[in-house]
């Protein structure tokens, strides 16, 4: 039976080559906000799943991780984040830091949280930001480049580099690594490549090697948190300790997280390319920028959806949830929720409120968070700078996007910079 635009197939990879696909999710808020969306050949599993669309349906769900697990529920025995149900165990649900529960989420976030606190991020913003100021500057010294090779995944990847005490040097093969392992170019769900498969042994083992420098060579970087089955007290007399297995696959999780910030950072100057009003607005108020980088999270929403496993029978909507039953957050799509946010296909640089779920939201919010806006501020400024020489920032060419229903990236986006004629443009 053919499938109607009010029963789409956000299974079908090619729906989301070309960025997110904003029209599918806006009818769906209307139309069906908690939908079952059936199996399809392509679903993991072949298990249909409930798609969360509205604002109010996804902040509620996330904020309520004792109904919605991240490891998995009812009489389901795997779990996870993403479609297909991941098993308990190493590599599995319950292990990644992103698909565990409280209370070990809690414990083990707050062990690691010292080194990505407010503070940290401050201790690497002088660094950063003459580091940023250069990868900047030459750009405009190439001309003709692309936003995501030449600016964004090197800002991106330093700066995860330098938080985790990883050779600066390194940074480029490691954004080279994730986004292979991320885009679907030539794969479905599910379905895994001689490359792919390369790209995630590749970055398995550079974690390896950096935990095992790190053992000999303690410092204080969030790694040396992971060595030697660290023991954390919470306040309360609970110890975590994290087993081998966990400091790998926890560095793991912040290596690909953190690397995955360029592809936030190239939307946000898509859109301020393309919406000159904005930065109009931006160039004329320098105050706007914290209030930039927050809609630019909001606008970006480089994970798309996160899934969670009902753990009780629940009523969402007027729909009765299953315990065991899979249920997606889209994140992108609350993002654009007229019912939360006004006119919210405009990218407004002074928007306030702006309570976007770009960064999660509840127990699993975005652990680097502090880092995240720190990029996008440093390279803001940076832009700003350089456009007070009379220069704008213009696309060259098509952008192209990965072919991901999980993570909404940035593949190509060629742009050059020119005389703008007038000093008040990007």
């Amino acid at each position: 039976m053919a499938r109607s635009d009010l029963d789409p197939d956000l299974t079908d990879l090619d729906l989301f080559a070309d960025g997110f696909p904003h029209d599918t999710f806006e009818h769906l808020r209307r139309e069906r906000p908690v939908w079952f969306h059936p199996p399809t050949d392509r679903t993991p599993d072949g298990e249909g799943f409930w798609v969360l669309s509205r604002f109010a349906d996804v902040f509620d769900a996330a904020s309520n991780p004792a109904g919605f697990s991240s490891e998995g529920g009812g009489a389901r025995t795997g779990g996870g984040t993403i479609l297909g149900d991941l098993e308990p165990g190493a590599g599995g649900a319950g292990t990644f830091l992103n698909m565990m529960d409280d209370a070990r989420h809690r414990r083990v976030r707050r062990q690691i949280h010292p080194a990505m606190s407010v503070r940290s991020a401050a201790a690497l913003e002088t660094d950063l930001r003459m580091r940023v100021h250069d990868i900047v500057r030459h750009s405009v010294e190439k001309g003709r480049f692309d936003v995501l090779d030449d600016v964004a995944a090197p800002v991106a990847a330093l700066a995860i580099a330098n938080l985790l005490g990883a050779p600066i040097a390194d940074a480029r093969k490691l954004f080279e690594w994730r986004l292979t392992a991320l885009d679907h170019r030539d794969r479905e769900l599910g379905e895994t490549t001689s490359e792919v498969f390369g790209a995630l042994a590749a970055l398995t083992q550079y974690g390896d090697a950096l935990l095992h420098t790190r053992e000999s060579q303690p410092d204080m970087s969030v790694v040396s948190l992971m060595t030697g089955l660290v023991a954390s007290h919470d306040g309360a007399g609970d110890v975590t300790v994290l087993t081998s297995d966990e400091q790998r696959l926890l560095l793991q999780l912040l290596l690909a997280a953190g690397i995955d910030t360029a592809h936030a950072i190239a939307a946000g100057l898509l859109a301020l390319i393309e919406e000159p009003d904005a930065w109009d607005a931006l160039r004329h108020d320098r105050s706007l920028v914290a209030s930039t980088v927050e809609e630019v999270l909001r606008w970006s929403s480089t994970t798309p959806y996160s899934r969670r496993t009902a753990t009780r029978d629940l009523l969402i909507g007027d729909q009765r949830v299953q315990a065991g039953d899979k249920v997606t957050l889209w994140w992108a799509s609350a993002n654009r929720d007229g019912s939360a946010f006004v006119d919210p296909f405009r990218f407004d640089p002074g928007r306030n409120p702006n309570p976007h779920l770009g960064l999660g939201h509840g127990t699993h919010t975005c652990l680097g968070a502090n880092l995240v806006r720190l990029e996008l501020r440093l390279v803001i400024e940076a832009v700003l700078g350089v456009s007070d020489s009379g220069i704008r920032l213009e696309l060259t060419g098509p952008v192209e996007w990965t072919r991901s229903n999980k993570h909404t990236g940035v593949r190509k986006l060629p742009a050059a910079w020119a005389s703008s004629g007038r000093s008040d443009r990007l």
